[in-house]
């Protein structure tokens, strides 16, 4: 397929969604318009109907310091759904879980939302995890003063994973045990020269093991081989381009919208910054490669050197040669052919949360006293394929409960060999403990816990309500890995 046919499918999905954010006038005054509406993606020279959220401006949202979230959103699927502003701390009734409390919004529905948003890199999603696998998602960025203060060029990087296969048949074939007849990959978990201590040295906090050899076992890393792996909608055969200045300073918003893949970022030849995850400042982090777990931010800043050329900024599959990405280019300069495959596996994402412990929040929580202390156990397994909370699904869970203004511990302890990425609802934590270890971590709102550690968590409990509390891995939330943070008055 040519690449004018592959551009006349984008811009063909694109004038689709557009048509559907304009569809109908906003009923707020002053309120912008949001679309969950079908688009059509060339991927790999295949065309594929996927959902998406169109803005007033194309895909997502992005608001000016001070601006109110005030959207009318807009139902244009054939299907019910909700929107969930993952990382805004709304009112509950604005928080989009289905049910919780407000129904989906039935087809050709409209409904308003109106809250103080946070600032920073966040996203929206469909809170349906077969219709999120439909990519059913879309940046969310908060702009602070700062940010139209700076000198520098403001980039997204918006990634996915995508099978040509309808999300029930993904979920029904990882759930069958054979790894969605794709093969999943097991890496051995580490153990350090001259010792048998599992997961690169992690302090197993003297757990009671049954005598089991944990150096021996293996990670399940990935449980699904998916068709493409998508940066900002587009595979490595024909990547966005991004024009850029020479010797400029880029702010790079990268988002991991993906249902089941976590992704190391590698800006390769041009050395960055880690400034940002989950929409919080941290402490800047000087290197090339960070870890990115699904649901999932963070913001870098990369000085571009000062004469011509293209970097390429690739996103890497955890324990795979899968890769997608972008390229920032100087105009005219040579851009050549970037395989899809790399030469090596990516390694495990941060089995030892080396790369946790090293995130120091700039404005952490205030320092107060503990008020209460929940211990939280992940488990499950691929065969059955089955991911519980405190040993429940959601169909029997068992809330954890806080009143509001409490300050609240909660430990997040992973017994099974799969990593969870876990999402609060309606609040903001600081990472404060890691394997048994306090540390003043970054402020977040998904923490992932590596298999067989523990990730203590601070945060003040908010508003009195119902709050979703899970993997953002979806076919382990689709399995019922979720509970809730009951918050009373």
């Amino acid at each position: 397929m040519t690449s004018t046919t592959r551009r006349g499918f984008l811009a063909a999905g694109a004038a689709l969604l557009a048509s559907a954010a304009t569809a109908r006038p906003a009923l707020a005054e002053g309120a912008l318009t949001l679309a969950a509406a079908s688009r059509t993606l060339d991927i790999d020279g295949r065309a594929a109907t996927v959902f998406g959220l169109a803005g007033p401006r194309g895909p997502g949202l992005a608001l000016d310091p001070g601006e109110r979230f005030r959207v009318d959103l807009t139902n244009r699927l054939d299907v019910p759904t909700i929107i969930h502003w993952h990382g805004q701390v709304p009112p509950n009734l604005q928080d989009g879980v289905p049910d919780m409390p407000r129904p989906m919004l039935a087809p050709g529905e409209m409904r308003s939302y109106d809250f103080a948003p946070r600032a920073g890199t966040f996203w929206m999603h469909s809170h349906v995890p077969e219709q999120e696998m439909m990519l059913l998602a879309a940046p969310l960025i908060v702009r602070r003063p700062e940010d139209l203060a700076a000198d520098r060029q403001e980039v997204v990087l918006f990634l996915h994973d995508f099978s040509f296969a309808p999300p029930a048949e993904v979920l029904a074939a990882i759930s069958g045990g054979a790894a969605g007849g794709h093969g999943g990959h097991d890496i051995a978990a580490p153990a350090p020269a001259g010792g048998s201590m599992p997961m690169g040295g992690m302090d197993m906090g003297g757990m009671d093991m049954g005598g089991m050899d944990m150096g021996s076992m293996a990670m399940d890393l990935n449980d699904y081989d998916w068709d493409a792996y998508l940066a900002n909608d587009r595979t490595l055969s024909d990547p966005e381009v991004v024009t850029v200045e020479r010797g400029g300073r880029v702010r790079l918003r990268v988002i991991n919208a993906a249902a089941a893949t976590i992704f190391w970022i590698d800006t390769g030849a041009a050395p960055a910054r880690l400034v940002a995850v989950d929409g919080n400042e941290v402490h800047p982090l000087p290197g090339n490669r960070f870890g990115l777990a699904m649901g999932q931010r963070l913001d870098l800043e990369i000085d571009l050197p000062g004469g011509a050329g293209a970097w390429p900024v690739l996103a890497r599959r955890e324990g795979g040669r899968e890769r997608a990405g972008i390229v920032l280019a100087t105009p005219g300069a040579a851009i050549g052919r970037i395989s899809a495959l790399a030469d090596d596996k990516a390694p495990a994402f941060d089995t030892d949360l080396a790369q946790e412990a090293r995130l120091a929040a700039r404005d952490p929580l205030p320092g107060r006293a503990t008020e209460r202390s929940h211990m939280l156990m992940l488990g499950g397994t691929m065969r059955p394929y089955v991911w519980t909370i405190d040993g429940a699904t959601w169909a029997d869970h068992r809330p954890v409960a806080a009143r509001s203004g409490e300050r609240v511990a909660l430990t997040f302890h992973n017994m099974s060999m799969m990593g969870h990425p876990m999402h609060l609802h309606g609040h903001a934590f600081q990472v404060v403990g890691l394997n048994g270890r306090q540390v003043a971590g970054a402020l977040r709102d998904t923490v992932y816990v590596p298999p067989m550690a523990r990730v203590e968590v601070a945060l003040d409990a908010g508003e009195a309500a119902r709050w979703m509390l899970h993997c953002h891995h979806m076919p382990h939330l689709a399995s019922g890995m979720m509970t809730e943070f009951a918050v009373s008055a």
